[in-house]
C-alpha cells in the first residue's frame, strides 16, 4: 500500500512539454529521498486542461500542480511528499484555498463538465488493465454475455437514444440493428480511430487514456450484431495511441477478454490495428474500409450501405472512437441514465477539444445543449486580452462558423445544422474579433483541397475553383460576380460529390458567407482587411507625431524598407515592404499603424 499516488498527464499535449522528463525526474528524487516505497507515481491520460502542462495530481490531498518543471520536482519531494506541506506557487491558482486546496470539480473548467466517455482520462494508469477493471472495467461485457440476447443489447443502445460522434449523427442502436439482421458467415465491428480534422484531438486523448473501454465496446458491438473480428483504424501519426492500444489488446487477450470463449459464453472475438497513412477521407467509413482491405483509400457509392456490405463485403458497423467509449457505462447504468442527459433528440454528452482564442485550451465533456457561451465563458474561460468574440468554428473542414449571434445556442445536432453549421468530432475553435472570416474559410478550403482523393470532379475540380476564386478575395483581385460564382459553385459541390468529404466542403465558406457577408465584400469592393489579416490588403504606415526617430523598427526590417534619421520621423516604402509586420512589434512608441 502506498500513503500517496503521484498521477502525472502522459498524453500527447502534456508530453510535448516535457512530462516524461517529469516522471523520470520525479522518480528518481523519491528514490533519493527514500519514498519508493511510499509513494507511486502513474502516468494518466489527459486531464482535459491542456493549456496547464506538464500537469500533477497528488493524491489523496487532490493538489493540481501545473506547469511543472523540472527543477520544481526536489521542492515538490521534499516538502509535498517528505513534509506534508503543499507548495502552493506551483498550485493551478483555482485550486488554492485557505484550508489547502480546492476540489477540481469546484473549479470553472470542470464543474460544468459531465466525464462519461473521458470519465477514466487522467485517473487511470491506461497501460494497466487491473487499472481498467478496477474502475468497473469489462463488468459491461461481462453483463451483456451473460444475462441479454444480442437484440436485448440492440434495444438497449436504442433506447438510450446514443448517436455517432463522429460527426454524423446516425443513432447507433439503429445501425447495429441493420447489422445484425443482414445473415452472413463472417461480420466486422470497425472503429473509426481516423481523426483528421485540424485542431481535434478527442479520440487521440480518449485511447490514450481509456483504451480498454474502446476494446470492450466493440466486444460488445461484435456480440450485438454476430461479429468475431474487430478491427481499429488508427492514423499513424498517433504514436502514443497505437502504442497503448497496443498494450491494451495483449492484456485483453492474456486475460481471455478477447479471443476465443469469453466469459465461458461461447462467444469469440478478437481486434487487430490497422495504420491510416493520415488521409482525412479515410475518415468517411467506405474508404477507410477500403484503406483496411490493402487498396487505395476512396470511398464508394451507397448504397448498399455498410450494414449490409462492408468490409471485405461483409455486414459492417463502424463507429468513431468516443461513440464505442459511452457504450460500457449504457449497459451498466441502463439507457434511462444515460438519456435522461442531453436534449430531446441528442442524448448524452459531447467531447470538444476546445482550442483558438481562449485561455483554458483543452479537453471538455459536456451534456448535450450546453450553450456556446457557457463552453466559452465559464468553461474556457473567455476570451485574452479582453478581445471580444467574434466567431466559433465547430465541425472542422466540414462544418461551418458560428456567429456571435448565435452564442447563447445550445449545442446539439439539430440546433447547429439549423444555423449552418454541424457537430463534426467535436473541433471547437473559437476566433475572435482579430480573425478574419475570408481567411479562416480559405484555410480550411485548403485543407480540403489537399486532402480530397480526386475520385470525383464536382470535389476534385470544384473544390480547387472555390480556392482559386477565394485567393482571388483575399488578394483584392476579385469582383463582386466573382462571390457570386463562388456561392454557386458551393451549392454545385455539395450536391454532387460522391462522399461527405465533397458534400460538406463548401460549409465553412457558406456559413462565413451567410453571417460574414460584409467582410467577403470589404475584401472585394474596399480592397480592404477588416481583421487586418490578408497580407496583399494590408500597408503599415508610421505616424510622424509619434515617431522618435530611435531606428529600431529601420534595423529590424528584413527588406530595407523603413528609412530615417536619428531622431527624426521614419519612412516605409511600401513597393519594398513585405508585410511581415516586424517594424509593428518593436516599435516602443506605437508609432506603427497596420491599415
Amino acid at each position: 500500500m502506498y500513503r500517496s499516488h503521484v498521477l502525472v498527464c502522459g498524453g500527447t499535449g502534456c508530453t510535448s512539454s516535457g512530462s516524461q522528463q517529469i516522471i523520470n525526474v520525479l522518480e528518481e528524487e523519491i528514490k533519493k529521498q527514500g519514498l519508493d516505497k511510499e509513494i507511486k507515481v502513474i502516468k494518466t491520460g489527459c486531464f482535459g486542461l491542456c493549456a496547464l502542462g506538464p500537469i500533477m495530481i497528488v493524491y489523496p490531498e487532490g493538489s493540481f500542480y501545473s506547469r511543472v518543471k523540472p527543477d520544481d520536482i526536489p521542492e515538490i519531494v521534499s516538502e509535498h511528499l517528505l513534509k506534508g506541506r503543499i507548495v502552493q506557487r506551483l498550485l493551478y491558482q483555482e485550486t488554492v484555498a485557505d484550508d489547502g486546496v480546492k476540489s477540481l470539480n469546484d473549479t470553472t473548467f470542470y464543474k460544468k463538465q459531465h466525464r462519461v466517455a473521458l470519465r477514466n482520462c487522467g485517473v487511470i494508469n491506461p497501460e494497466n488493465i487491473d487499472e481498467y477493471i478496477a474502475m468497473d472495467g469489462y463488468e459491461a461485457l461481462g453483463k451483456v454475455l451473460t444475462e441479454y440476447t444480442p437484440e436485448q443489447v440492440i434495444q438497449v443502445i436504442k433506447d438510450s437514444g446514443l448517436r455517432g460522434r463522429g460527426g454524423g449523427g446516425f443513432p447507433t442502436g439503429v445501425k447495429w440493428g441493420l447489422a445484425r439482421m443482414n445473415d452472413a458467415d463472417q461480420k466486422y465491428v470497425c472503429c473509426n480511430a481516423d481523426e483528421g480534422d485540424p485542431g481535434a484531438f478527442m479520440d487521440r486523448s480518449i485511447l490514450e487514456g481509456d483504451p480498454h473501454a474502446v476494446l470492450e465496446a466493440m466486444a460488445i458491438a461484435g456480440y450485438a450484431i454476430g461479429a468475431t473480428q474487430g478491427y481499429i483504424y488508427v492514423r499513424a501519426e498517433y504514436p502514443i495511441a497505437v502504442k497503448r492500444l497496443e498494450i491494451a489488446i495483449k492484456q485483453a487477450r492474456e486475460y481471455g477478454l478477447l479471443g476465443k470463449n469469453i466469459f465461458d459464453s461461447g462467444f469469440d472475438f478478437d481486434i487487430d490495428l490497422r495504420l491510416g497513412a493520415g488521409a482525412f477521407v479515410c475518415g468517411e467509413e467506405t474508404a477507410l474500409m477500403t484503406s483496411i482491405e490493402g487498396h487505395r483509400g476512396e470511398p464508394h457509392p451507397r448504397p448498399p450501405y455498410p450494414a449490409v456490405k462492408g468490409l471485405f463485403q461483409k455486414p459492417t458497423i463502424l463507429n468513431n472512437v468516443e461513440t464505442y467509449a459511452n457504450i460500457p457505462q449504457i449497459i451498466l447504468k441502463g439507457a434511462d441514465w444515460f438519456s435522461s442527459m442531453g436534449t430531446e433528440k441528442s442524448k448524452g454528452t459531447k467531447v470538444f477539444a476546445l482550442g483558438g482564442k481562449i485561455h483554458n485550451t483543452g479537453l471538455v465533456e459536456v451534456p448535450m445543449g450546453t450553450t456556446l457561451r457557457e463552453i466559452i465563458e465559464e468553461i474556457g474561460g473567455g476570451i485574452p486580452d479582453g478581445k471580444k468574440f467574434k466567431a466559433a468554428q465547430t465541425g472542422g473542414p466540414s462544418g461551418g462558423c458560428i456567429p456571435a449571434e448565435h452564442i447563447d445556442i445550445p449545442i446539439d445536432y439539430d440546433n447547429l445544422i439549423a444555423i449552418g453549421s454541424m457537430m463534426g468530432s467535436g473541433g471547437l475553435i473559437v476566433m475572435d474579433e482579430d480573425t478574419c472570416m475570408v481567411d479562416i474559410a480559405k484555410f480550411f478550403l485548403e485543407f480540403t483541397v489537399d486532402e480530397s482523393c480526386g475520385k470525383c470532379t464536382p470535389c476534385r475540380v470544384g473544390t480547387k475553383r472555390m480556392l482559386e476564386l477565394l485567393t482571388k478575395i483575399t488578394h483584392g483581385t476579385a469582383t463582386m460576380e466573382d462571390l457570386d460564382r463562388l456561392e454557386e459553385l458551393c451549392y454545385h459541390v455539395k450536391a454532387n460529390s460522391l462522399c461527405g468529404l465533397g458534400q460538406t466542403a463548401p460549409n465553412p465558406v457558406l456559413s462565413t458567407l451567410r453571417y460574414f457577408r460584409d467582410e467577403y465584400i470589404a475584401h472585394v469592393v474596399d480592397k480592404k482587411c477588416p481583421a487586418g489579416v490578408c497580407k496583399a490588403l494590408l500597408s503599415y504606415e508610421i505616424d510622424e507625431n509619434k515617431c522618435k526617430g530611435c531606428t529600431l523598427c529601420a534595423r529590424v526590417c528584413p527588406a530595407g524598407a523603413i528609412t530615417g534619421d536619428v531622431k527624426n520621423p521614419h519612412h516605409i516604402d511600401k513597393n519594398k515592404c513585405i508585410k511581415c509586420g516586424a517594424c509593428m512589434e518593436k516599435c516602443r512608441f506605437g508609432a506603427i499603424e497596420k491599415k
